[in-house]
Formats: C-alpha cells, sequence, structure tokens
C-alpha cells in the first residue's frame, strides 16, 4: 500500500478539527496546517492543530498550498508533506478551501484522498452559538460561507462524511474511508454482539 494524505475540507464548524484531534490521539501523524490566525480562548483547541505565526515569518516559508480565508493566510509547508508522504504510511491534514485541494492534487496526485464534512444549516447555526458566537458573528460567518460556496465543495473532493450527528458516527465513517476498520469473521462478530 502507497503512502497516503488524507486532506479534509468543509466548512467552518464541520469538524475538521475534532476529527484531526481524534485521529492524532489515535496515533496518526498529522502535517500541521500553519496560518496568521490567532485563535482566541473560544478556538483554544485549534492551537493545537495550527501553527500560528506572524505574517512577515509566513512569507518566508516555502508552501506547497497557500491559500487565503477570512482575511487569513493558511498553508501546508513543502518540508512538512514531503516528510510526511516519505516516514509515514497515512497522515491527515486540514484544507480550507477547494484551491487548496487542487493544489496538494498536484504534487501528491493519487496519493492524496480528500474528505468534505458535511453539515447543515441547523447544525452550523447550532455549533456557533455553543462556542459564543454573537448573532453578528454568525450572520458573518453565515455570509462567509455563502459568498464562498463552502457548502458546495463536496463537488470536488473524493468521499463525502454527514458530521451532524456524534463525532464518533463520523470519525468511524473516516477510519472506514482510511482503511483502518478491518472485517471479522463472521463467528466472532456472532460472539461479540451476543
Amino acid at each position: 500500500m502507497a503512502n497516503k494524505i488524507y486532506a479534509f475540507l468543509g466548512p467552518h464548524m464541520s469538524g475538521k478539527s475534532t476529527m484531526v484531534s481524534q485521529l492524532m490521539s489515535m496515533g496518526i501523524h498529522y502535517i500541521p496546517t500553519v496560518t496568521t490566525r490567532v485563535f482566541d480562548d473560544r478556538y483554544a483547541y485549534k492551537r493545537r492543530i495550527y501553527q500560528t505565526v506572524k505574517s512577515n515569518d509566513y512569507e518566508r516559508e516555502k508552501f506547497i498550498v497557500n491559500n487565503t480565508y477570512q482575511a487569513h493566510s493558511y498553508g501546508l509547508r513543502k518540508s512538512d508533506v514531503l516528510e510526511a508522504y516519505q516516514r509515514h504510511k497515512i497522515s491527515v491534514t486540514i484544507m480550507h478551501d477547494v484551491a487548496g485541494i487542487k493544489q496538494l492534487t498536484k504534487f501528491m496526485n493519487q496519493d492524496l484522498v480528500s474528505i468534505f464534512l458535511m453539515i447543515d444549516d441547523e447544525v452550523f447555526v447550532d455549533r456557533l452559538l455553543r462556542t459564543g458566537c454573537s448573532n453578528d458573528e454568525i450572520r458573518y460567518y453565515v455570509e462567509t460561507a455563502e459568498e464562498t460556496g463552502e457548502f458546495e465543495h463536496w463537488r470536488d473532493v473524493d468521499f463525502v462524511v454527514k458530521n451532524t450527528s456524534t463525532a464518533r458516527v463520523a470519525l468511524e465513517q473516516i477510519l472506514s474511508i482510511m482503511g483502518l476498520v478491518t472485517l471479522i469473521p463472521q463467528s466472532d462478530f456472532d460472539n461479540l454482539v451476543k
């Protein structure tokens, strides 16, 4: 089996950071996303996923993927991607738009698998409310998602995982896509469910 990189794409609040965090806790290698965004306390958990750098430092980096999303730069360092591909059978990373997937596809070709985390409007707004967003912030995120077509990027990926239930349900689907779920003989299954 060739080394694979699984890139997660989805609208804001779709669970990209949550899924990557859970996969990392299982020992799966993560290719860090470098960004100029500084995460406030509401999104403190993202500080573990993203590497925040100053704009000047960001501009000096060599990126394979380099995009702007909501006025912040996001990128994948060429050295990080090469190291991941050479040293790890499976790596995961986060993308913020289809352009990032296309940039990485040119570099990785068939060894890149893209997964879109799909949520509906109700889940989107509910998750924003749970993080303490104001009505103005919610309006901004909804308008930005509509303008950028974030909810339509599922058309440009290899797999779609609906993440409107529990994180566990989505994670199980992702593990299956990654080939990390093994079928067991029927007799073993029968014993498990007795």
